[in-house]
């Protein structure tokens, strides 16, 4: 019986291996970026405080072996010197980098997509490529974009990269929220194929658009109310009968989203319930956070605790029988994955204080509602009950 208990892990191992696919590679460049037929593109980076990023994700993309490029930052009221920052990176290869002041915040807006949506104005190319100022660009990646941008006929092109992960924290959290997602989104290219527009998702730290495509689709301001804006455009654009291409590019593409306990806390909790919420139908709604919370604590909170508790004689033998095969199970998940997200793997063996510490963000998240912080602004966004 204890080892009948523990099929729902042996479930969702099997799941991961036979079910989840990972998108594709981005191809090789079809140009060697001297070819006079590449189209232009503008690099926008929306910025808000983010003086400890600029310099390094901006000088990594004055480096790109594209051929035809410019960089538009757009400095959106920070309160450190972003701005001052970003405008001495040397130009590179860059044709031109342009700082924008960003205008004050329409009441109607929030902030990243009103950065976006400045920067998009403010460009010249005929793709546009959205990206944070957390990111780190190695010098084939554009071209390679472009080409993915090409070969799909994509109206939108969205990439995936790898997580840089440097403290303790990261590494143990992280993790977390990431293969969460990964459940949730475990073959995008299969229900793209099928028109799925509720299992459509985009990385916002790489959006590329043909500027045509952008245009068409309204641009940031269809999606401007957003908190998670990057979830509703891709979502838009599959809606909108448009091409979504979602590409890997690991060895090309880098983020470091957050660098303390608390920048995790705060960062996931602004958009974890409110993204989880925009993919499932309404009438499902008010039941994903009760079930997806007792989910998450009886597949990685309750088994741990159980063990302790049967090693210190509390609980008897069939207790500790079942939860040592389970927790043995949740090794054998997590040790890989974490290994596999860029972490060393054996803090894979500290999932349980990822998983409380990702409980406590869960709860945050949905206690929080439509009510949202970050960056020192304050927002309480549009009601899930407006949207579709």
């Amino acid at each position: 019986m204890p080892y009948l208990l523990a099929l729902p892990w042996l479930a969702l191992l099997a799941f991961l291996v036979f079910r989840v696919r990972l998108p594709r590679e981005l191809p090789a460049a079809v140009s060697d970026g001297r070819s006079a037929s590449v189209p232009s593109v503008s690099v926008i980076v929306p910025a808000r405080n983010e003086a400890v990023n600029i310099e390094a994700c901006v000088g990594s993309l004055t480096g790109s072996d594209y051929r035809d490029f410019e960089i538009v930052v757009v400095d959106d009221r920070s309160d450190d010197d972003t701005a001052a920052r970003a405008r001495r990176v040397p130009l590179g290869r860059a044709r031109r980098i342009e700082v924008v002041d960003g205008a004050e915040l329409p009441e109607d807006w929030l902030g990243k997509p009103w950065a976006c949506a400045q920067g998009a104005a403010a460009a010249t190319g005929d793709v546009l490529l959205f990206t944070d100022a957390d990111t780190i660009h190695q010098p084939a990646l554009l071209g390679r974009a472009v080409a993915g941008l090409t070969e799909d006929g994509a109206d939108l092109l969205t990439v995936s990269g790898r997580q840089l992960m440097e403290t303790f924290w990261e590494r143990v959290v992280q993790p977390q929220v990431f293969f969460t997602m990964i459940l949730r989104f475990f073959d995008v290219d299969g229900a793209l194929r099928k028109g799925k527009w509720r299992d459509a998702i985009a990385n916002g730290q790489f959006m590329m658009f043909p500027r045509g495509s952008y245009e068409d689709l309204g641009g940031h301001e269809a999606v401007k109310d957003e908190v998670v804006e990057d979830l509703a455009m891709a979502q838009h654009v599959v809606r909108s009968g448009r091409v979504l291409a979602v590409r890997l590019a690991e060895a090309d593409f880098a983020t470091r989203m957050y660098r303390s306990l608390s920048d995790l806390v705060k960062g996931w909790s602004k958009n974890l319930m409110m993204g989880g919420l925009q993919t499932v139908p309404p009438p499902l709604r008010p039941f994903m956070a009760p079930a997806s919370l007792l989910m998450g604590v009886g597949l990685w909170l309750v088994p741990p605790v159980v063990l302790a508790l049967s090693l210190a004689g509390v609980l008897g033998d069939p207790w500790q029988t079942w939860s040592t095969a389970v927790v043995g199970l949740s090794l054998l998940l997590w040790v890989p994955v974490t290994a596999r997200m860029g972490a060393p793997g054996w803090y894979g063996a500290l999932y349980p204080l990822g998983a409380a510490v990702g409980t406590y963000i869960f709860v945050r998240s949905w206690i929080g509602g439509r009510r949202v912080e970050w960056k020192g602004r304050r927002y309480v966004v549009r009601d899930l009950a407006e949207r579709p």
